[in-house]
């Protein structure tokens, strides 16, 4: 990758590391499915004047509707609410380290589906990182008891998001990138349209709980994701989700300066853990000796 690619993924891991700050401060208020419904919407709605003025934008995104819609369930639709769901158990931190195991599962998808092939270092690296995975489960407080429940939606979300990537690079490989997120997200709020309005709270949320749902809607949703994707086409699906391996360093200092949360040494080991296995699945510690051969 280029300088200008790791500097693009360390902005994308500070403002990303932030989301679960946000998911943390909003999601009691409005609850899960409501909040991420407004947080796709109003990213859409940023992004949708740019896709009115381009016609031969327009023209790709009529062209692309059913793959764009699969790409809006699959990318945000169900993994979003999981993810908001965790952080009414678990810290900003420790959600954000379970998002790094995205690359564990975009590497094993990318080998299956896209006949990327699996280095003896990446094969290490997905049994390191899921063992850190074990490590951040074994370690849980026992005050926590629908902490299990949350943790195991958050790895499915992740895993949905190492399918996504692959989807992204065998289906849209030759889509801009604002129609791929416009797509995406207005989609998943047509999606989750009708249970946010079931599940919409009683009471009002706050001014404060608003302010982050914006602030997660445009700052860690709509921006970071168009360059996500331009990352995804460019540099191949592994590599960008490289991403999630800065996230969890960004959730847990946002989550200890600003809502006071506690980082506890299980949670600084089993991350380690995660994140090292994560490390070698991408190829940023050890060279790559030789490959090991995928399905089918």
């Amino acid at each position: 990758m280029s300088l200008a690619d790791i500097l693009q993924i360390l902005a994308m891991a500070a403002v990303w590391g932030g989301s679960f700050l946000f998911l943390r401060m909003a999601t009691p208020d409005f609850g899960p499915v409501p909040l991420v419904a407004v947080r796709v919407a109003v990213s859409a709605l940023c992004l949708l004047p740019v896709l009115l003025l381009r016609p031969a934008w327009r023209t790709e995104f009529r062209a692309n509707l059913p793959k764009l819609f699969l790409l809006g369930l699959i990318n945000a639709a169900i993994p979003f609410p999981l993810f908001a769901y965790s952080t009414l158990f678990v810290t900003a931190g420790f959600a954000s380290i379970i998002n790094a195991t995205a690359p564990l599962f975009a590497a094993v998808v990318a080998g299956v589906w896209l006949r990327d092939r699996i280095t003896v270092g990446g094969f290490l690296g997905l049994v390191v990182g899921f063992s850190g995975v074990v490590l951040l489960v074994g370690n849980l407080p026992e005050s926590q008891p629908g902490a299990l429940l949350a943790i195991a939606g958050s790895l499915f979300a992740s895993f949905l998001y190492g399918v996504s990537a692959s989807f992204i690079k065998k289906h849209l490989s030759g889509v801009n990138a604002w129609v791929t997120t416009i797509g995406s997200f207005g989609f998943a709020a047509l999606l989750l349209a009708p249970l946010a309005i079931l599940k919409w709270p009683v009471v009002f949320p706050s001014a404060e709980s608003w302010i982050a749902v914006l602030l997660l809607a445009v700052l860690c949703t709509a921006i970071p994701n168009i360059y996500y994707f331009r990352l995804v086409l460019r540099v191949g699906p592994g590599k960008a989700m490289a991403v999630a391996f800065l996230i969890p360093v960004f959730g847990i200092l946002w989550g200890a300066l600003v809502l006071g949360e506690k980082v506890t040494p299980g949670m600084l080991g089993g991350g380690a853990v995660t994140l090292l296995g994560t490390a070698l699945v991408i190829g940023m510690i050890g060279k790559r000796h030789g490959a090991l051969p995928t399905a089918g």
